[in-house]
């Protein structure tokens, strides 16, 4: 479809505002011309040092090397890997703040002193010195539109993101650069003349992103079919593919969201998508693999993990057993309640994502000893406890 009227690639990047926020250099490897820009247009010399991604941001809060943490929304401890070394390494930093719009798991697994910052969601009002506000969003096919919520806002005392973070660099950097923190706060039109002067295929953007739903960002292959390589030509890679050896007597584990679920909020316990009420801890497997293993459609397990060196298994305790029709070898669960399961040094190639999809398991009838909780393991919408969290049940 490149070159065609209306038609072209169409990458799979995430929910709405995931890869918004990649175009508006929020990224650990931001490139140096985003950098140049960004230093031409406040008067300031940025960092010019690569960041640390998720992974790394753990092993460094783990290994001493980062002492602060600030999320900005989020639900960190809860939606990154290896759930007791990273709840761990929270706890052991200094500082932690969340800016968050309600509370979460995160609050409770935290620094030696931290804060939680109320901020209004996007579905809020958001009133400001110059009038109402709205913000600017990016969806997965590249499209910008603004965004205004109509909800009254949970207090008159929550601020906006927008108003808190200015306030933090009001009382940090002051105007040690000359930038009026003030005016973006008042009127968030400010923040986005400096995007149109800053970020690529921005420009105009105010006017764009206030017209009746909005602008598409520009896209060479689809727009010109041109293409910035070095050949100037599309160029395909291919990736050998690598089979996964699974021991006997174990399974190939993918984790996984529920339908009443977006990313770590757990809205209900329905999932009609595969016929499951009432309950999470539930592990999805073929018949065959049931019965091979020793065990009965229903019966409740501990799913164990161990990562080649690591002298330690992890362990997520009474997941019920639910007869699925998936391939003979595989299994599957719900995220983030597996997230124990998965190893900090289990990352994909390049991309250094955890391996969330790929997670060798064993199972052992629920209750033994061996099955020690980890830290912020417990599952979202409870008391902390799996004891006192409903039994799922299998509508069939």
């Amino acid at each position: 479809n490149i070159g065609k009227r209306g038609a072209g690639l169409m990458p799979v990047r995430g929910h709405s505002n995931v890869q918004g926020d990649r175009t508006m250099g929020i990224w650990e490897r931001v490139p140096q011309s985003f950098l140049d820009a960004i230093e031409k247009e406040f008067g300031f010399d940025p960092p010019r040092e690569n960041g640390y991604d998720t992974v790394d941001s753990i092993k460094s809060m783990r290994d001493g090397k980062v002492r602060f943490f600030l999320g900005l929304g989020g639900n960190f401890v809860q939606s990154a890997p290896d759930t007791g070394v990273t709840a761990e390494a929270m706890s052991g930093i200094d500082m932690t703040v969340h800016i968050s719009t309600k509370p979460n798991r995160s609050h409770l697994v935290c620094g030696r002193t931290a804060l939680i910052l109320p901020t209004l969601g996007r579905t809020d009002k958001d009133v400001q010195v110059s009038g109402p506000q709205f913000v600017s969003v990016e969806d997965t096919t590249c499209a910008v539109h603004a965004s205004r919520g109509p909800l009254k806002p949970p207090s008159d005392h929550v601020r906006s993101e927008v108003a808190i973070i200015t306030g933090i660099a009001e009382a940090t950097i002051g105007d040690r650069y000359g930038i009026d923190w003030k005016a973006m706060r008042d009127d968030y039109a400010n923040i986005r003349s400096r995007i149109s002067r800053v970020v690529p295929g921005c420009e105009g953007y105010e006017v764009n992103v206030r017209r009746p739903g909005g602008f598409i960002l520009p896209h060479p292959p689809r727009d010109t079919r041109s293409f910035e390589t070095d050949s100037g030509k599309a160029e395909f890679a291919v990736s050998p593919v690598e089979v996964v050896q699974v021991p006997t007597g174990h399974l190939l584990l993918q984790t996984m969201r529920s339908h009443d679920q977006f990313n770590t909020t757990i809205y209900g316990l329905s999932d009609r998508y595969r016929g499951i009420e009432g309950g999470r801890r539930v592990v999805f497997m073929h018949r065959d693999d049931i019965a091979s293993l020793g065990f009965d459609d229903g019966d409740f397990v501990d799913l164990f993990t161990r990562w080649d060196g690591d002298d330690r298994d992890r362990c997520a305790k009474r997941f019920r057993i639910v007869e699925y029709d998936l391939p003979r070898g595989s299994a599957a669960a719900y995220y983030p309640e597996t997230n124990p399961l998965v190893p900090l040094d289990s990352t994909a190639l390049k991309s250094n994502c955890p391996t969330y999809k790929s997670i060798v398991i064993s199972l052992a009838p629920a209750g033994r000893d061996e099955c020690p909780d980890a830290l912020g393991t417990a599952p979202v919408g409870s008391d902390w406890s799996h004891k006192t969290t409903p039994e799922p049940k299998h509508l069939s």
